[in-house]
């Protein structure tokens, strides 16, 4: 699609002199820069990238988990964290010009966790409500396994 402003992978280019990496060793660019992370399970990491290794193992210095609830966010320390690559779900820098301008609340850590365990609350009501209904109608309830995964 040549002219269209769009660019299939083998024409992507990178610091690399303009030669496209394949697979992780795409992430060596993004070394010393701050990223966000999302694992399975949703959990949301922000950190400067400091290694990676050929299975997409991450290792972060400064990382915040920032924990969002509706348009509130909290921010808690975590340090130095290492990321299995397997439980990595989506990865990228992040622009500190696009983050300032976030229509977001920031909230103190007590606050967000608070939100966090009402929503969760919230939730967990929801879902026994609607197993209850399906039970009244005679339907079997079929648990849903990513939940153990995933919690």
């Amino acid at each position: 699609m040549e002219g269209h402003g769009v660019q299939t992978d083998l024409q992507a280019k990178d610091s690399f002199d303009g030669k496209y990496i394949p697979g992780t060793a795409s992430l060596i660019a993004e070394v010393d820069k701050r990223i966000l992370v999302v694992l399975r399970g949703g959990r949301t990491l922000i950190g400067y990238l400091r290694s990676i290794d050929q299975f997409a193992n991450l290792l972060l210095q400064d990382t915040v988990e920032r924990i969002h609830v509706g348009k509130k966010y909290g921010d808690i320390p975590r340090g130095i964290f290492l990321v299995r690559g397997e439980n990595m779900v989506l990865c990228g820098e992040i622009e500190k010009s696009l983050e300032e301008s976030m229509e977001l609340e920031k909230v103190s850590i007590e606050e967000i966790i608070e939100a966090q365990r009402q929503e969760n609350e919230k939730r967990e009501k929801e879902k026994k409500r609607k197993e209850e209904l399906l039970r009244q109608k005679g339907l079997p309830v079929v648990r849903d396994e990513s939940e153990d995964i995933l919690s």
